[in-house]
């Protein structure tokens, strides 16, 4: 078919990303999957599985360049990367907090740098930032996490008004609690995260039963979230911020205009754990 759409989305091996890279090949755009873990990319004759390592420089230039270099256009780039460092602000070493940066701000960065001149040439594109409802609200052991997302949206932000006179759009989208493997990847790093004398041992541990992947507040499945990528990528008119539901949008509203209080409802939720 000529004249398809060209999608990059990078953390496509698992999760929302996974599902995303089988939605955009669903409505026959050609997608490039970029993870590490080429063989989980989703098979697909619409869909090119591509090693990307979001924290190497070099891995990722290889990769924008055999995107452009076999299609020579970019209609969209979905920053998907992203895991939880989570665990104490104290106890959290610093090269697994640098890794955290490199992962969730800085590989988004250096591949939309990347990305960039091709839009700006064509006249068109749209860069999706996946952040989280993290990158506005806050929870325990999860500063690295939340300062990474803050920092990604304000970056997207920026962008946008940088480029919009090109044609290209950068907007964000902030899920909330989501049923996949997240919240068992961020409670395996609480635990490697703590210090052998640490003092916050039962707060880490009540955080693990909140953080887990069955847990109440995990509500919306990878699928509502690639939708919802997919609507990001392809509205006409843009928004800057899209949400899976209005509780989510909501929690943002709070969290943002009522600090206080939202500081207060952290600090009960932990008082009756």
């Amino acid at each position: 078919m000529k004249n398809q759409k060209v999608v990059i989305i990078t953390g496509a091996s698992n999760g929302m990303g996974k599902a995303a890279a089988q939605v955009f090949a669903d409505h026959g755009w050609i997608v490039y999957g970029g993870a590490r873990r080429v063989e989980k990319i989703p098979n697909g004759e619409n869909i090119h599985a591509v090693s990307l390592d979001v924290i190497d420089d070099e891995s990722i230039k290889s990769f924008a360049d055999t995107v452009i270099k076999e299609q020579h256009h970019v209609d969209v780039l979905i920053n998907n990367a992203g895991y939880g460092e989570n665990g104490p602000a104290e106890d959290t070493p610093t090269d697994h907090i640098r890794k955290q940066f490199d992962t969730n701000f800085f590989g988004a960065v250096t591949l939309s740098q990347l990305i960039l001149p091709t839009m700006r040439k064509q006249g068109s594109g749209r860069i999706v930032n996946i952040s989280s409802i993290g990158g506005d609200i806050y929870s325990p052991l999860g500063a690295y996490y939340h300062a990474t997302k803050a920092a990604l949206q304000q970056w997207s932000d920026t962008l946008d008004i940088e480029v919009e006179q090109f044609g290209i759009r950068s907007v964000v989208v902030q899920p909330g609690g989501t049923k996949s493997s997240w919240g068992s990847v961020a409670v395996q790093n609480i635990y490697n995260n703590l210090k052998p004398d640490t003092a916050y041992k039962p707060l880490v541990d009540y955080m693990a039963k909140v953080l887990s992947d069955d847990a109440p507040g995990m509500g919306a499945s990878v699928e509502d979230l690639a939708n919802l990528f997919y609507r990001a990528a392809t509205d006409e008119k843009p928004k800057r911020r899209y949400f899976n539901n209005f509780h989510d949008h909501l929690t943002v509203i709070m969290a943002r205009s009522l600090p206080g209080l939202f500081r207060r409802q952290v600090l009960a939720g932990l008082k009756g754990k």
